[in-house]
């Protein structure tokens, strides 16, 4: 059986400007289980991030959580014997210890923006030492041996640190790990800072990784070799992984489940499969369409979704996907909302097309 390791309830997220509300994430629900992967698909501006920042309790101002909950079913990492305790992190002060205490140690999230997310003022071997020295313990040891059934653990040493953070940049692939530890952010490419990122948030061996956009300053072979390190460190750790990104190549082979959205919205949830071979919104298809195929000659122009991204500040009534979808029905689809509806065993979808109307 699946051991859930993150649930997200009706979850709503909304920023309160000058020219009105935007609802960055409007009703989301999904649960993550421990040791498995999910991808979260969708056009930029869709809630993707903001989600992710949700669970990490790091909505930007004035962006604000409005409802539902986030739960997160705490395993204690040291002691396993310890029952699994449940905690709202909706509940808890985004500035507070056991927030604090939970993000990077047991979440980590790699952020979209490798130029800008790290301070300029530390190598790397600090920034990645920092987070080592705040969330990950080993072992305390008697002479030269480690305590058996141990249940006491100490903080790294700074020598350890300097060691895991030279050991991590080398699993990242970036060359000359010894001198990289000691290189300030503007001494490296936008690709190694991306991949220094990368050795942060996996250095602590994390219960849940966020990955908004991993790869996307990364070379094919370098992407590669991320995403085989992520899994490793999966399957030795069980950890789960939220991926978050653009490339539906990189999804399909990363993920057991993926999620849709647009506009705020879950409009499609299932299993990787189902998702490529039988995709049920409009939205869903409109994206695989738009997907190059290796190998097929034609002259046909790339499909691509026609209209635009609507205005925030001014939603179209009913389903907001319907000024561009293509199995528009006038008077249902632009006055009607769509549920949130199982079609089939584990596969949701909103959409007016599957609720006989």
């Amino acid at each position: 059986m699946a051991e859930p390791l993150v649930e997200i309830k009706d979850l709503h997220v909304q920023f309160e400007v000058r020219d009105g509300i935007i609802k960055g994430v409007d009703g989301f629900t999904l649960t993550i289980n421990r040791g498995e992967t999910l991808g979260v698909i969708g056009e930029s501006g869709c809630g993707k991030s903001i989600t992710a920042k949700a669970v990490m309790q790091m909505v930007p101002r004035p962006g604000k959580i409005t409802g539902g909950e986030i739960l997160y079913h705490q395993r204690d990492k040291y002691d396993p014997k310890k029952p699994t305790e449940v905690i709202n992190i909706t509940k808890l002060d985004p500035d507070g210890d056991q927030i604090r205490r939970i993000r990077g140690g047991e979440f980590a999230m790699i952020f979209q923006e490798p130029m800008s997310s790290l301070t300029p003022v530390y190598t790397t071997g600090t920034l990645i030492g920092e987070a080592l020295h705040l969330h990950r313990m080993v072992p305390k040891t008697v002479g030269e041996h480690m305590v058996q059934n141990i249940t006491a653990y100490r903080p790294v040493t700074k020598a350890e640190a300097r060691e895991i953070s030279i050991e991590m940049l080398q699993k990242v692939g970036i060359p000359k790990p010894h001198e990289r530890v000691d290189a300030y952010p503007h001494q490296l490419s936008g690709g190694q800072r991306q991949r220094v990122m990368v050795a942060i948030a996996l250095s602590c061996h994390p219960f849940m990784l966020i990955a908004d956009e991993p790869t996307t300053a990364l070379d094919v072979s370098i992407e590669a070799q991320i995403l085989d390190l992520m899994r490793g460190l999966q399957e030795t750790t069980e950890m789960s992984i939220m991926f978050i990104t653009h490339n539906l190549g990189v999804v399909a082979e990363m993920a057991k489940e993926i999620v849709v959205m647009y506009m705020g919205k879950q409009v499609e949830a299932a299993s990787t499969d189902r998702v490529f071979y039988e995709p049920k919104h409009p939205y869903t298809r409109a994206l695989l369409q738009s997907i190059p195929k290796v190998g097929k000659r034609s002259s046909d122009r790339l499909a691509s979704i026609k209209g635009m991204v609507p205005d925030p500040f001014h939603l179209p009534t009913g389903c907001v996907f319907h000024p561009r979808c293509p199995s528009f029905m006038p008077g249902k689809c632009d006055v009607l909302t769509p549920n949130w509806i199982e079609v089939e065993p584990d596969h949701w979808v909103r959409c007016l097309l599957y609720e006989g109307v």
